[in-house]
């Protein structure tokens, strides 16, 4: 059984791939994104901490010259429980 995922990859030219992150929940998800564009639309710095393992910092002239790109793919189950396995073991 496949679930959608909510996929956004955040990438700079210099530094490589600065953000890829799958949501599960399309609300999360939406929320990230439009922290994303007020960060760009404010000029200022990206920085989010979920309080547990997630935590990205990305100053504003870095994230102005990255390009932000976000789709929708299927995840399998077994691909979301050997991620949150993944997480528990690196803890």
């Amino acid at each position: 059984m496949n679930k959608l995922g909510y996929n956004i990859v955040i990438e700079n030219e210099k530094f490589g791939v600065l953000v890829n992150e799958t949501f599960m929940d399309q609300v999360q998800f939406k929320l990230f994104l439009k922290m994303v564009h007020g960060c760009i639309e404010l000029e200022e710095n990206l920085s989010f901490y979920n309080g547990d393992i997630f935590l990205v910092h990305i100053p504003y002239k870095v994230l102005i010259d990255s390009v932000v790109i976000t789709k929708v793919k299927e995840v399998s189950i077994s691909e979301q429980v050997r991620s949150k396995i993944e997480a528990l073991v690196t803890k």
